[in-house]
């Protein structure tokens, strides 16, 4: 592992984005200065050998104005050397004339007509004359001025070829030049307009990652309106909600942790009142004999659910028993629950025989969750004639409706939104906003759904579960 970690620490540091971004520009810039030297080039071999023409055609002019005298080797050989040619021949008012010193050549390397040439042509010509010269002279042909109908020379490639190179190396410079300086302008304005805010939005990342329940590490907006800005309001956004959850999860840790302690008391007080509901159960009176049981049940519930509780840091909530659960006797206990309400509220519950594939203890707390919130709800809207009702009826595919409604004044917008999560659905000044989010986790655990329904003048809740 040792070894490991440090060919991890000598490896070399990548190229970051700022290298790899000023190369990627100069790579660019050769790429389309190349593009243009080539037919530069071989754009200037045309010119030159045109210029010859110009100058092959002055010399002709020149021998036109000496009609009358003879033309002397020496006067040849000073036109020739002005025109850098080997031999000259113009055509025009039907005659030709031609000016060599030399014989003429029976073999020429190259014709390079001006009046015709073409691009590729152009190219292919200028790469011979720069990698594979010749020693025989080329021929050049092109129109000729007013009084001229063609004109040919004869060219060493020699000067050309030297005037090529010369004209290649100082374009090579400049391209350079302008290459650097415009990679170098491009390099500073995307490191301006691009790196460096991705370098701020990286390095608040990191910093986030480190402390992310930290308000002042939550990037702040730089005010641009371009994609940057927007990921730079997306990051903001996503590092507050992310904040405002860690905060509200190490709260949660905490309560959870006060809870576990107040439970681990409220067990013990418990075990106590249920060896004095042992001993009632003893007494011969006939209303103790009636009560005693449902106390000792009660309060071994109670004592489980604090258990319960106290495992909750270690394990989620325990697996269900399945097991065919009627219904009956769950929905005879929910009429006890009314007795926590102030005002008069009724709980009837018509269970018409079914049973489900359930565990019963969890699915009598979830039915007491859901009729707790219905009776505190009517009690503190003071309704009329109070009654929540508690049904079932056999649904397709071998399933269960329970309904638990109540003719109360319904759930506002906020609780509607908010009705399964934790501490944000209750309306209800001094509730936690925990019934619903336990009463959905128990029955979704038992295979089932909760769900609320559309329902004229009050709430109505919809647990449907595999019948028995």
């Amino acid at each position: 592992m040792a070894t490991a970690r440090g060919g991890a620490a000598l490896r070399p540091r990548r190229l970051g984005l700022s290298g790899r971004l000023f190369l990627v520009t100069v790579a660019f810039v050769v790429v389309a200065e190349i593009l243009t030297f080539v037919p530069a080039v071989a754009n200037y071999r045309i010119e030159w050998m045109d210029d010859r023409l110009a100058a092959a055609q002055v010399a002709a002019l020149v021998l036109d104005g000496r009609t009358a005298e003879p033309v002397t080797e020496d006067l040849e050989s000073r036109l020739l050397a002005s025109v850098n040619a080997r031999a000259i021949a113009v055509r025009g008012g039907g005659a030709q004339r031609l000016l060599a010193i030399e014989p003429i050549p029976e073999r020429v390397a190259d014709t390079v007509d001006l009046g015709s040439v073409s691009t590729w042509a152009s190219l292919r010509g200028a790469w011979r004359t720069l990698v594979s010269p010749v020693s025989e002279p080329i021929r050049v042909v092109g129109q000729g001025r007013p009084g001229f109908s063609r004109v040919e020379i004869l060219l060493d490639e020699a000067p050309l070829r030297t005037a090529m190179i010369d004209y290649a190396l100082r374009l090579a410079v400049s391209s350079l030049i302008i290459a650097a300086v415009a990679a170098g302008l491009v390099f500073v304005v995307l490191q301006v307009l691009i790196v460096r805010p991705m370098s701020r939005l990286a390095t608040n990342i990191t910093a986030f990652a480190d402390a992310p329940e930290d308000a002042g590490r939550i990037i702040a907006s730089s005010g641009r309106t371009d994609e940057i800005g927007q990921a730079e309001e997306a990051l903001a956004k996503m590092q507050r909600g992310l904040a405002d959850q860690l905060r509200q999860k190490r709260r949660l840790a905490e309560l959870g942790l006060a809870v576990s302690k107040i439970s681990h008391e409220l067990r013990n007080l418990l075990t106590g009142a249920q060896l004095l509901g042992d001993r009632l159960e003893a007494t011969a009176d006939p209303t103790v004999q009636r009560i005693a049981p449902l106390l000792v049940g009660t309060l071994a519930r109670a004592i489980r659910f604090c258990e319960g509780t106290l495992a909750y840091g270690r394990a989620i909530e325990p697996e269900p028993q399945l097991a065919p659960t009627p219904l009956a006797p769950l929905f005879a206990d929910l009429s006890d629950v009314a007795a926590l309400a102030t005002r008069p509220v009724a709980v009837v519950a018509q269970a018409q025989g079914l049973a489900v594939l359930a565990d019963s203890e969890q699915l009598s707390r979830a039915l007491a969750n859901l009729v707790r919130n219905a009776v505190q709800a009517l009690d503190a809207a003071a309704t009329a004639d109070a009654v929540v009702r508690v049904s079932a009826e056999a649904g397709p595919e071998g399933r269960v409706t329970i309904l638990v409604a109540d003719n109360g004044p319904g759930l506002p917008l906020r609780a509607r939104q908010n009705l399964f999560a934790p501490f944000q659905g209750s309306v209800r000044a001094g509730g936690t906003g925990l019934g619903l989010p336990i009463a959905a986790e128990l029955v979704e655990m038992n295979g089932g759904t909760l769900g609320l329904d559309e329902f004229p003048g009050g709430t109505q809740f919809r647990i449907v579960l595999p019948a028995a």
